[in-house]
């Protein structure tokens, strides 16, 4: 089960849910037609940041809870800026 099926099936319940995706999906997420998304510059499998990285992490997590208070409409997508930095 995809990302987004599962996105859509808790949206039709009422649970509203943000997809944090990466940079190289992002034309599959917006394909996918979303309810909201955030799209990190980070690698496949660091989607939040490097390991360790709170700081980045928790600019992600914020910038994800950000857009689910605040969207008002539906396929909003925030392109966060940056780029990733290993091992910081």
């Amino acid at each position: 089960m995809s990302v987004g099926h599962v996105a859509r099936l808790m949206e039709a319940d009422g649970i509203p849910t943000v997809v944090i995706g990466v940079k190289a999906f992002r034309d599959r997420l917006v394909a996918m037609h979303l309810p909201r998304t955030v799209i990190t510059p980070h690698p496949m499998g660091r989607t939040l940041g490097a390991p360790g990285d709170h700081a980045t992490q928790r600019k992600v997590i914020l910038a994800a809870l950000d857009l689910l208070e605040q969207a008002t409409s539906p396929d909003v997508i925030v392109d966060l800026p940056g780029r990733y930095e290993p091992g910081k």
